[in-house]
């Protein structure tokens, strides 16, 4: 259920009368294998570079599967004896409730099948029916639990966690906090395409302007709708731009696993958003829809009250259809 996040444009254009007293701070760069920008509004220039660094450094020594070091990889090779920090914690409650909501779809102990799919840090396989089969029984959320003294415990050693799904967007959420114990009251944080906003944009006095990418145009990008944002978070998940195509039998592979079957998902949905107040959940919910088919989505949606979606998907006929709930239809740009 590795998922590949769709990448979006946002659209922080500082337009309108600006304000002398109101400077625009605006940082960007790399991490997390992706590109970062963060936009805050304040009445001095002043720069968080060192905070922001600080923040990646901490996320990725306890969640990223690409340092052999960090937390997450020491749990994934047999050490039990590692007590997790408060944002692994974070992570592994916020992937408890969507794995529930989701009726199974979102599941995180995927990992030993990205791996085998060839979307994780660990080898890639020749799969089969049997091969598959036999690596599903080291996949499941049932099987690992966080203990009281701040442990995890797995069922199999050979689960591996993959919370690639989750992490990015508790990354942002992460930043928001920060800026938001710096008492900064206006930001706009993007990272990979997701984003979190608080308050407006102070200097045109509007609303954060967040574009959602079209997934059917493959050469280059345009944007397929425009939301505005204010005290929210968006994530976006799409298989058009993360996929494998084996070299040999020309088959395409899509980053989204199925933790049912064990097999990448090819469905007839093309892209999903989601808009809540946190970004990790936006994230997870995101990925869970990319999985499930379109009717078990509008049943969650109509159970959560706290979620907005917008999926893009294909009809029997092929063609593109698009489901957006009420709320989000509110945040379109008109």
């Amino acid at each position: 259920m590795t998922k590949r996040i769709l990448l979006m444009f946002v659209l922080a254009l500082l337009l309108g009368c600006s304000s002398n007293s109101l400077i625009k701070n605006q940082i960007a760069g790399n991490a997390l294998g992706t590109t970062y920008s963060i936009i805050y509004i304040s009445d001095t220039e002043t720069s968080y570079q060192q905070e922001i660094d600080s923040v990646f450094q901490v996320v990725n020594q306890s969640l990223s599967t690409y340092i052999p070091t960090s937390d997450i990889s020491k749990i994934n090779n047999g050490d039990s004896t590692i007590i997790v920090d408060h944002m692994f914690q974070d992570v592994f409650k916020t992937s408890s409730e969507v794995y529930k909501a989701s009726n199974g779809y979102f599941d995180p102990t995927v990992g030993v099948l990205a791996n085998a799919w060839g979307f994780g840090p660990g080898e890639q396989l020749e799969l089969d029916s049997l091969k598959v089969d036999s690596l599903l029984s080291y996949v499941g959320w049932d099987k690992v639990k966080l203990k009281h003294n701040g442990t995890i415990a797995k069922t199999h050693s050979e689960i591996r966690f993959d919370f690639n799904a989750v992490a990015k967007g508790y990354a942002i959420d992460r930043l928001g906090a920060m800026l938001d114990a710096k008492g900064v009251d206006d930001y706009l944080v993007e990272l990979g395409g997701e984003v979190i906003t608080k308050g407006q944009n102070a200097i045109s006095g509007k609303r954060w302007s967040v574009g959602i990418d079209d997934p059917q145009v493959e050469v280059g990008r345009q944007l397929k709708q425009i939301i505005e944002l204010e005290n929210g978070a968006m994530a976006s998940s799409g298989n058009y731009r993360k996929f494998r195509v084996d070299p040999e039998t020309g088959i395409k592979y899509v980053h989204t696993i199925n933790p049912k079957t064990g097999y990448t998902k090819n469905s007839n949905i093309l892209a999903a958003s989601v808009v809540t107040n946190s970004c990790a959940e936006a994230d997870a919910y995101a990925t869970a829809f990319m999985a499930m088919d379109l009717e078990e989505s509008k049943h969650l949606l109509e159970n959560q009250d706290k979620l907005e979606a917008y999926i893009i998907y294909l009809n029997e006929r092929g063609e593109t259809q698009e489901f957006m709930t009420p709320g989000f239809k509110t945040l379109v740009k008109q």
